[in-house]
């Protein structure tokens, strides 16, 4: 199951297996965060030491944008799908409400969030929140929201705050929040509310999701995606080439080793 994809730890999972895997932490509350590995993730996460040992140190590392798919399959790893943050939330509360589990949301702004639980809860009737709480909180408040969560009795939380501020908060807080699956889920609760759409679907199979959020919000994503994108494509090209040209080049030069003797 665990990998590693140019230098960055990945879990191989296709979405069933994540799924069952989050039900069953649930159903037997023994903790399992989760955190979903993106282009950007990956480059960042080599430049920013405390942002690689936080992606490490997760008990789930899925595999969430077409970026990652690419790489991994370019270099040789069996991986036969996309595991989406977004993805992997819908089924999770649809999971929840199936099964009487409990989440709570953490993040966005108060109306964003509000109407992402609104949202939720009317394609759910059956679901229970343990609570939501926006994101916007000062460090002095920090301890009341971890005290609040842990009051809940969640069986899930959901981060929606942007990284590395989620993965920090989860560093210094998991242990103490007593919820058993723990997701960060970027900015899935503006796409649960509404106010953001997703690409359509045969964008997001060519791997241009990416594309659509600088349409969406040009300003903002785009200078993200085109420093992230170009040195995501420089660093692959590196790891393509060490992989394919130089590693069985090595190999071939290696001398064969007589392995029956002189017979003496």
């Amino acid at each position: 199951m665990r990998d590693v994809l140019l230098g960055c730890p990945v879990d191989v999972l296709t979405m069933a297996e994540t799924v069952h895997l989050a039900r069953d932490a649930m159903r037997t509350r023994t903790r399992l965060q989760h955190v979903a590995l993106n282009v950007a993730k990956l480059v960042n996460a080599r430049s920013d030491s405390l942002l690689a040992a936080d992606i490490g140190g997760s008990d789930l590392i899925g595999i969430d944008g077409m970026g990652i798919v690419w790489a991994a399959r370019l270099l040789g790893l069996p991986v036969r799908e996309r595991v989406s943050g977004v993805d992997l939330l819908t089924e999770l509360l649809a999971v929840c409400a199936a099964d009487g589990f409990r989440p709570y949301f953490l993040g966005a702004t108060q109306d964003v969030l509000h109407s992402a639980v609104r949202e939720t809860e009317k394609k759910h009737p059956a679901l229970r929140m343990a609570g939501f709480r926006d994101g916007y909180f000062t460090p002095d408040q920090e301890a009341g929201v971890v005290a609040e969560i842990r009051n809940s009795g969640a069986d899930c939380l959901f981060i929606g705050m942007p990284t590395p501020r989620k993965e920090r908060f989860l560093a210094a807080h998991r242990d103490e929040l007593n919820v058993p699956f723990i997701m960060g889920v970027g900015g899935s609760f503006d796409v649960l509310s509404g106010s953001i759409d997703r690409a359509p679907v045969r964008m997001q199979a060519m791997g241009l999701e990416w594309l659509y959020r600088v349409y969406q919000e040009p300003r903002r994503m785009w200078w993200r995606y085109a420093k992230t994108n170009a040195l995501f494509a420089g660093i692959l090209a590196h790891a393509m080439i060490r992989h394919n040209i130089l590693a069985p080049a090595q190999s071939r030069s290696v001398p064969h080793v007589n392995s029956t003797g002189s017979g003496g």
